[in-house]
């Protein structure tokens, strides 16, 4: 069960843009984390409101663990901090995109710099030398 249901837009915690989110059925929602120099898409974890205001009120990336059901800060256990640059949230307000500064090895759990290391087939499988693990991708249409 988790503790922080989806709060009422009366909530005082949940007041400014902040009201613009759509948290889901369970109070939470996406939070993509992306490293602001090279943009590249580091993580993807999940935030309650209470989550998403110490994240902006701190600087720092907080969470909420579904498995632990638990708050969690970024980088406290293995030094591998995110230092927050800038929150925005998609177009029908039921995604975030946080952007940071990555200290340490990365943001992976595994100690690779990005969660997204893995890719559908093995190497490139294709052989063409784009890295995309030999799954082929339908041209866009025009």
């Amino acid at each position: 069960m988790i503790v922080s249901p989806e709060p009422a837009a009366s909530d005082p915690a949940v007041s400014g843009p902040i009201s613009g989110i759509r948290f889901g059925p369970d109070g939470l929602v996406a939070a993509i984390v992306q490293e602001q120099a090279t943009n590249q898409v580091l993580m993807l974890a999940w935030m309650d409101a209470e989550a998403l205001r110490r994240t902006v009120e701190s600087g720092r990336t907080w969470f909420w663990s579904r498995s632990r059901q638990e708050y969690w800060c970024k980088g406290e256990t293995s030094g591998d901090r995110q230092w927050v640059r800038g929150v925005r949230y998609d177009c029908d307000g039921d995604a975030l995109l946080v952007t940071v500064d990555q200290d340490g090895a990365g943001a992976c759990h595994t100690g690779a710099r990005s969660c997204f290391y893995r890719a559908f087939g093995e190497g490139d499988g294709d052989g063409d030398g784009d890295g995309d693990g030999g799954v082929s991708v339908a041209p866009a249409p025009g």
